[in-house]
């Protein structure tokens, strides 16, 4: 798949799972938010009775499972880069909370199926 494929690939899997955020009861607070460190895909408030808690969320998007489940594609080494960012991300923005959360999302749009998404809460 050509990169601009891989990009709109990419750009529907996020789409998607801003819905199924939303759809949790979460705001989304930021989306691809870009630093010297790299790029958070969904930055979310979770609203909650001690609190909001601000979720990072990794997002990967397949459109087979011939590499995988899209989930097997985030490694400890991306998770470490996410909680870095997660740090920036919150100093940058000066944003206090009650708790914070890594989170990701797999989506897998295979032809002729609506699309399969799986929410894994503090994955890191």
């Amino acid at each position: 798949m050509a990169a601009n494929g891989r990009q709109t690939l990419g750009a529907r899997g996020e789409d998607l799972a801003v819905v199924e955020l939303q759809r949790q009861g979460m705001e989304v607070l930021d989306r691809n938010w870009r630093c010297r460190v790299g790029e958070i895909d969904i930055v979310a408030a979770e609203p909650g009775e001690g609190g909001t808690t601000v979720v990072f969320c990794e997002v990967k998007c397949r459109s087979g499972l011939g590499f995988g489940d899209p989930l097997e594609a985030i490694t400890w080494a991306k998770l470490r880069t996410l909680r870095a960012l997660a740090a920036e991300w919150l100093a940058v923005h000066r944003v206090s909370a009650a708790a914070i959360r890594l989170d990701a999302i797999g989506v897998l749009l295979l032809r002729g199926e609506p699309p399969r998404l799986t929410h894994v809460k503090a994955v890191g």
